[in-house]
């Protein structure tokens, strides 16, 4: 099926294959078919295309390859050993196993020349998206006319999974609407899914549905031929307006018994299998592993490719950088991750003279600040940047007339826009922020999942963060979100008090480069704290702190977080005027709390203290570990309901009443 190669590039596909297929027998699970369906397709781009240097896989100005049908991993760490990466053949026979650099799908950090972590079909797709964007936008803001330094494309391999995962079709749409004419996708088009033949499910007509996306399709082409793959990626190269989806035709478990079915999808080949389809491709039987004469020989000239296109490009950064050096300092810094001098000017004064404000009000204040500032935040809102306070007021929209514009419009796409997000910040040169109502984080999940499995610096912005936002009801009223983002691995959760507390959540934010933070803010205006009686706010950044007592030998604590600290207090100075003493803990983030020595914390919540209350007008459950079994709560175990927000709160009992009734009974046990 294999045409146009000459006989050494027909071993480097079938070392490509069959390294695929002695991976996954050792390791007794995996997916071979794709592997044996796209190596020709993958080999042709990466020979002839892809721009690299795998002695230096961050160069800044290297292509980048997205595989968004991460299953077909073993395809991937093929071409990074063969190329020159530092992924040894020995890490190949390790697949699959403890602390391998060769996972079972591919994870940012573990290979190097791994972009992003995929397995979650449609992800790695509209991560691409995000990376082209990135490659654009940073073009546009350091890119000279006279010093082209940025100047990149983005490929992705995709499947027919990805294709019908939601994620990327709303992706395709931002993709074709922003005209990204330097992503190429190529959809391996192999007719199979795990169920069996593809149109059980599937019967769309790809080209009309992206081009009225407004994306350039070209195909289908034979994914076999490399002449055919040549000519459409040349072809995708030449459109400066639209982004390219190159239809490639394969067979899944190309050479096996078994190909043109579901079994090779996801399981072994099975010895006599993988025999068979050895003996049909003239590959020795009984060499796992192998790698014929020739073959390291020819893939040896993509690393001198690679370090010598780098080194071309260190000349032409240099005459870039002797003719605007500040630029081209600015440039290496952000693409570092630094963040600008001075980033933070001017916040610890931004609420000098507090007055009672919604804090998603301070954040957007803040925000505003910040990019003022320099901090290259590029972001925006899924169609409610206005109700989010996410417009960065001094900067332009971003958009295909003005591609270095900071304020992103992504419309109504939140699972997307979680995942451009990501694909933006593992491109580098961008903190990428976005925004929405705390509900429609479910959306984003598996986006925002991911951001935290990566260690990606992504600032998620959540309004309306509670039964607070009144009369929308409870379809838009968030119960469950808090106690299901504090439950995702390595995510910082936040939420602020007051506009005070604010600032300090988005100062950890910019400064946290090992995760994603949620900071999560209310619609309707809160009670500022008194600073001058409470706890001065940089506190925040130890997760929790004492923000007032009457007595440092307290009776009982009363913990808070968001628009409920102020009913702390509230209820605080009823009993202390009743003669007990009583704490009150601002516990803005669990997640830097919980980090915090065992001595803060118990200076914090001493194990004494018995009695605990804690008040948050969201799920109740979770609230036991700091309460303890004989604390109380006060929170919600129900939805809300269509109402004023004061309502709300009288009729589901989140009241300094309440909090203050609750410590009573605790205390007069």
């Amino acid at each position: 099926m294999d045409k146009n190669l000459t006989d050494l590039e027909q071993r480097c596909i079938n070392t490509l294959r069959f390294l695929a297929v002695d991976a996954v027998e050792k390791a007794k699970s995996g997916h071979p078919g794709t592997p044996l369906g796209a190596a020709t397709l993958a080999f042709t781009l990466w020979d002839r295309f892809l721009k690299h240097n795998p002695a230096n896989p961050h160069w800044a100005d290297r292509d980048r390859f997205v595989l968004s049908c991460g299953h077909a991993s073993m395809l991937l760490y093929g071409l990074l050993h063969l190329n020159g990466y530092d992924l040894s053949l020995d890490d190949i026979k390790n697949f699959r196993q403890w602390e391998a650099k060769t996972a079972g799908h591919p994870e940012f950090g573990g290979a190097p020349g791994v972009e992003t972590t995929t397995g979650p079909l449609g992800q790695g797709f509209a991560n691409a998206v995000g990376m082209a964007l990135a490659e654009r936008w940073i073009a546009a803001n350091f890119s000279q006319s006279d010093h082209p330094i940025v100047d990149h494309y983005t490929y992705a391999l995709v499947s027919d999974g990805d294709i019908m995962e939601g994620v990327a079709y709303e992706a395709a749409s931002f993709a074709g609407h922003q005209q990204l004419g330097k992503l190429i996708v190529l959809y391996d088009d192999n007719n199979i899914t795990i169920e069996g033949d593809l149109s059980l499910t599937f019967s769309d007509d790809i080209k009309k549905r992206f081009e009225s996306s407004g994306w350039q399709v070209i195909g289908p082409v034979d994914g076999f031929d490399p002449i055919a793959i040549e000519k459409a990626v040349k072809k995708a190269q030449s459109s400066e307006t639209q982004p390219t989806l190159i239809h490639c035709k394969t067979i899944i478990g190309y050479g096996s018994p078994v190909q043109n079915s579901p079994k090779p999808h996801g399981e072994p080949l099975g010895q006599k299998n993988a025999l068979a389809t050895k003996a049909t491709l003239g590959w020795p039987l009984e060499s796992p592993f192998h790698i014929p004469d020739g073959v390291y020989d020819y893939t040896k000239t993509v690393l001198e490719r690679g370090i010598k296109a780098e080194e071309d490009w260190n000349v032409r950064f240099d005459a870039y950088k002797s003719a605007h050096p500040d630029l081209a300092d600015h440039f290496l810094a952000q693409m570092k991750g630094e963040l600008p001098e001075g980033w933070d000017r001017e916040l610890d004064y931004l609420f000098a003279a507090p007055e009672d404000a919604a804090t998603r009000s301070a954040s957007g204040a803040v925000l505003n600040v910040l990019a003022k500032n320099g901090c290259p935040l590029v972001g925006g809102s899924a169609d409610l940047g206005p109700s989010n306070k996410t417009v960065i007021k001094d900067k332009a929209d971003l958009s295909p007339e003005n591609p270095g514009g900071h304020n992103i419009h992504y419309g109504v796409r939140e699972h997307a826009m979680g995942s451009i997000s990501n694909g933006m910040a593992l491109h580098g040169g961008i903190i990428p922020y976005t925004g929405s109502f705390l509900i429609f984080s479910d959306y984003m999940r598996p986006a925002m999942r991911l951001a935290a499995l990566m260690g990606l610096r992504v600032i998620y912005v959540f309004t309306h963060d509670s039964i607070g936002l009144g009369e929308d009801g409870p379809t838009h009223q968030p119960i469950e979100q808090l106690m299901n983002l504090r439950g995702v691995p390595n995510l910082t959760v936040f939420r602020p008090a007051d506009s005070a507390e604010t600032v300090e959540a988005w100062k950890y934010a910019l400064q946290n480069i090992d995760g994603p933070t949620v900071i999560s803010l209310t619609r309707q205006k809160v009670t500022q704290a008194n600073r001058s009686i409470c706890t001065p706010a940089q506190s925040t950044s130890m997760g929790a702190y004492i923000l007032w007592e009457n007595d440092p030998d307290a009776d009982a604590i009363i913990i808070g977080t968001g628009s409920e600290v102020s009913l702390a207090l509230d209820a605080s100075e009823r009993l202390a005027c009743e003669g007990w003493k009583v704490r009150v803990v601002s516990m803005p983030s669990w997640e830097i709390f919980d980090a915090q020595p065992q001595e803060y914390r118990e200076k914090v919540l001493p194990p004494r203290i018995k009695n605990r209350v804690a008040v948050e007008a969201g799920l109740s459950q979770g609230w036991e570990k700091y309460v303890g079994l004989e604390g109380k709560v006060v929170g919600l175990t129900t939805f809300g309901a269509s109402a004023p927000s004061p309502v709300l709160y009288e009729e589901f009992g989140i009241t300094s009443d309440a909090v203050f009734k609750k410590v009573k009974e605790l205390l007069q046990r």
